[in-house]
């Protein structure tokens, strides 16, 4: 059931030809939105983070102006799927001075490090189609505007729903993304990590037992 997307240039600088391909890409994303593999939004480098635990706050502006005065140190402007977002990583009560507050997502669980980096990704998945089997030097956290979202490692599957649906995970294991579902999954991703870590490596040595797929394949017979 799964559909493969055509090779991109990895982080690291890895080409690869024939996997499914969505996520650690460092192809900036550009005005067209279209179905196929992640782009990269957003790089911010921060030499600390804030105390206590954190969540990616993921809040909507009219103009780019209105975000950007409201940013923080901690905070990347982007826009996507027809609206200017600001994203922040804060402690969960914090909220921006104006803008609409969409969601957060976490508690992110985050390791020291002597400076973190975090990648925001843009990505539009129809049903079947994944990102590339592999880990990340930090957590992961994912948000879908719209279509549902299956992640699997060796822990088994996490799901999310609907518009709004949001999951994430530790750095370190190995995992494959998919969407589900009928509709595309339009979403972003955030991978907060070291900054001296790369963010993604590919991995060989771990195969899927295919419980997504066959999540997909229940959900489509329906």
């Amino acid at each position: 059931m799964r559909k493969l997307l055509p090779g991109l240039v990895l982080l690291g600088a890895i080409t690869l030809a024939s996997p499914a391909l969505g996520q650690a890409t460092t192809r900036a994303c550009g005005v067209e939105e279209t179905v196929g593999p992640a782009c990269l939004l957003s790089r911010r480098e921060f030499p600390s983070l804030p105390s206590g635990p954190l969540y990616w706050h993921l809040d909507r502006f009219a103009s780019k102006d209105a975000a950007e005065r409201t940013a923080i140190t901690t905070s990347s402007v982007v826009e996507a799927f027809g609206s200017v977002w600001l994203f922040t990583i804060e402690r969960q009560a914090w909220r921006p001075k104006s803008g609409k507050h969409v969601s957060n997502v976490g508690p992110l669980p985050v390791q020291p490090a002597s400076t973190y980096a975090a990648e925001y990704l843009r990505s539009i998945f129809s049903p079947g189609m994944t990102a590339p089997l592999h880990v990340h030097s930090g957590p992961e956290a994912f948000y879908a505007v719209s279509g549902d979202t299956c992640l699997e490692t060796p822990d088994g599957i996490q799901l999310g729903r609907g518009p709004g649906n949001s999951l994430s995970i530790k750095g370190g294991p190995p995992m494959l993304l998919m969407a589900i579902g009928k509709i595309p999954r339009r979403g972003f991703a955030l991978i907060l990590h070291d900054a001296n870590q790369p963010p993604t490596t590919l991995v060989h040595d771990w195969h899927p037992q295919g419980l997504c797929d066959r999540q997909l394949s229940s959900e489509q017979a329906r």
